[in-house]
């Protein structure tokens, strides 16, 4: 097939994977206009995000006609991920948080792919190198305050990247994504209620924004992700995911007026290149 026949093709994906990525990084704006304005607790919004976003993922599950899925280690890291993401979020501006949730997530799929014997060239290392290094310089304010905020969105990012590392083999995305929001909301209502949270004491805004985030872009964003996913190269999803931090920062400065700190250029520049460059 010629390159004038495929080029269709991208560009009919163009516009789904923009969706998606948008959607991704509202999760951050939305989190952070709730949790971060004092409008819901953390755990909170966590479980009401869970609940809704299962809600959506088991009715489109039903209208396609299918069984749920999942796995353990799927609920685990979903789990980890949800109430970490929180939680980070009353501290961290959007833009820092979607960054260091995108960078580790990478740094746990590179260690994967080294603990699965993967071969890994030269250039990947190099990538890795730079982002790390990116990670680092985006974790330097945690050594003077506001450490558990940067800790709780490195536990998100671990957490997430073993969700997709769980969710990697499924035969059917959907039904396994749904499967892991409907077996982690119980132990996600548990875990909420040993947190503290309150959801009946959350403003009104602070639940509508939490349904927001679970229902529309997480629970429709998931499904419209691994719908295009399996016609993307490994390498051309992970670049996509580049824009993320980007418009999660652009998010923040529009909605939120956050202004992010000097470094955060820098080392998105770092973080963003370096996977860019081992994603090639």
């Amino acid at each position: 097939m010629g390159n004038d026949e495929r080029r269709p093709r991208g560009l009919g994906l163009a516009v789904p994977v923009a969706v998606v990525m948008v959607a991704f990084a509202a999760n951050s704006v939305l989190n952070r206009m709730a949790v971060g304005q004092g409008l819901i607790d953390a755990p909170a919004f966590a479980v009401v995000r869970l609940a809704a976003g299962a809600g959506v993922l088991a009715l489109l599950l039903a209208l396609r006609g299918g069984r749920m899925a999942g796995s353990v280690a799927g609920v685990a890291g979903l789990l980890v991920y949800l109430f970490g993401f929180s939680a980070a979020y009353g501290r961290l501006d959007a833009g820092t948080g979607a960054l260091l949730l995108f960078g580790t997530v990478q740094v746990v799929m590179f260690a994967a792919a080294l603990r699965g014997g993967e071969v890994v060239v030269a250039r990947r290392w190099a990538g890795v190198g730079v982002a790390l290094a990116g990670l680092v310089l985006l974790l330097a304010p945690a050594w003077q305050g506001g450490a558990l905020a940067f800790a709780a969105m490195v536990a998100a990012g671990a957490g997430w990247g073993v969700y997709s590392l769980a969710g990697r083999g499924a035969a059917d995305a959907l039904a396994a994504t749904a499967g892991n929001f409907v077996l982690a909301l119980p132990v996600g209502v548990l875990a909420a209620l040993a947190l503290g949270a309150a959801p009946l004491a959350a403003a009104p805004t602070g639940l509508a924004l939490a349904v927001l985030s679970g229902a529309v872009t997480s629970g429709l964003g998931y499904a419209l992700w691994y719908r295009v996913l399996p016609r993307l190269s490994r390498s051309t999803a992970a670049v996509a995911q580049l824009s993320v931090p980007v418009f999660a920062a652009g998010g923040g400065l529009a909605l939120l007026r956050e202004v992010p700190a000097a470094g955060f250029f820098l080392a998105a520049a770092l973080v963003l290149g370096g996977v860019a460059v081992a994603s090639r």
